[in-house]
């Protein structure tokens, strides 16, 4: 008899892929409900830039021809951020473009450093390349950047950092980046995530990307949080020429869609949705943490679109979760970011966070089972 084939290589057999927030319409199938909150992906709760929903209208007659790789927005982010097009690269979200950084980049040999405690997607994108992954603990809910950088080995070839990060909300400053930096070699590569800089950028203590010229630091951004086009899948990344020339090498051709480029075009230029997201947000914020910490909760302060709360156990996590999605309130338990007794949450409308301190008082004024 022949010997079985492995057809899977064994780094993918054991990994466990991504799984998103639970979706209103299971919950719906699921609990009958009609009216259900969902505060655990970080979504626009105002919806989408309407000037992304005028720009892909006008392209649905193109659908017919294939995309041109994102030209003409790289154009215009290229013009907006005063670089060339060739340090300009767009892709299908920014999860897209970092599938493409390990893909590039990785070789066999090589280590990814990185925190525990941080977005999840990229510690799945890392593993399914079969490499060794280096995880440091966050400290007080923020990267440690002096423990990373006392990490680098010389097979360290990418170090992601996220800022502000997911799920924690918190940053690192100026001053902590321009310090790990001076200790960053020239054969590590930064993939700095930026998916919530629209949220953090007024903050002075925060290190915006495109103030720095670093040659080997990749900056990824999105148009799913702040521009509300988390259905669309479009993002975008800067870095200096070589890095993009050679993630151009692995990109798929037509990526991203016709669509997604029109809807990116028309929400980078709809200054005025962006102006009323961050105002939102920050209204929501201002009520959200207090009330969360009247009823007994502990809130981290957050530079982003949702709230981390930590609480004092696993099973307090699996039942808060439980009991919320009975009365129609979807969050976010973080064990498969490595904090299992943590849970995030989408900071909502107005509306929505007033219900969500509803219900949290009405489950606390329960009778124990």
């Amino acid at each position: 008899m022949h010997r079985p084939v492995r057809l899977v290589p064994p780094y993918i057999e054991t990994l466990e892929p991504y799984k998103p927030g639970k979706p209103i319409s299971e919950l719906q199938r699921e609990t009958g409900l009609s009216s259900i909150i969902k505060l655990a992906s970080n979504e626009n709760p105002r919806g989408p830039s309407p000037l992304a929903i005028r720009e892909l209208r006008r392209h649905i007659g193109e659908l017919n021809l294939y995309p041109n790789g994102g030209q003409d927005l790289r154009e215009l982010l290229a013009l907006r951020f005063q670089l060339k097009i060739t340090n300009v690269i767009c892709g299908s979200g920014s999860e897209g473009i970092m599938s493409n950084i390990i893909r590039a980049f990785l070789c066999d040999d090589d280590e990814v450093l990185t925190s525990s405690g941080t977005f999840v997607g990229f510690y799945v994108l890392a593993r399914s390349r079969g490499v060794a992954m280096v995880t440091v603990p966050l400290r007080d809910f923020r990267f440690d950047l002096e423990a990373i950088a006392a990490r680098i080995t010389p097979r360290t070839k990418i170090i992601y950092l996220a800022n502000p990060n997911n799920p924690t909300g918190t940053i690192f400053t100026t001053a902590e980046f321009d310090a790990f930096m001076t200790r960053v070699p020239a054969h590590v590569l930064i993939i700095l995530d930026e998916a919530y800089f629209e949220y953090a950028r007024d903050n002075p203590l925060y290190p915006d990307s495109m103030h720095y010229r670093y040659d080997n630091v990749i900056t990824l951004r999105t148009f799913s949080k702040a521009y509300g086009l988390a259905g669309i899948r479009i993002g975008y990344g800067f870095a200096h020429d070589a890095l993009i020339g050679n993630l151009l090498k692995v990109k798929l051709p037509f990526e991203p869609s016709t669509l997604a480029q029109a809807a990116g075009i028309g929400a980078l230029n709809d200054g005025e949705f962006l102006r009323e997201t961050l105002e939102i947000n920050n209204a929501g914020k201002e009520f959200l943490v207090p009330a969360l910490r009247n009823i007994g909760f502990t809130v981290i302060p957050t530079e982003a679109n949702f709230v981390f709360v930590p609480l004092e156990s696993e099973n307090a996590v699996d039942r808060l979760y439980e009991q919320l999605l009975r009365v129609g309130v979807i969050i976010r338990p973080l064990r498969a970011f490595g904090l299992p007794h943590c849970v995030r949450i989408t900071i909502g409308t107005r509306g929505q966070n007033e219900i969500l301190i509803d219900r949290l008082k009405e489950i606390q004024a329960r009778p124990l089972a």
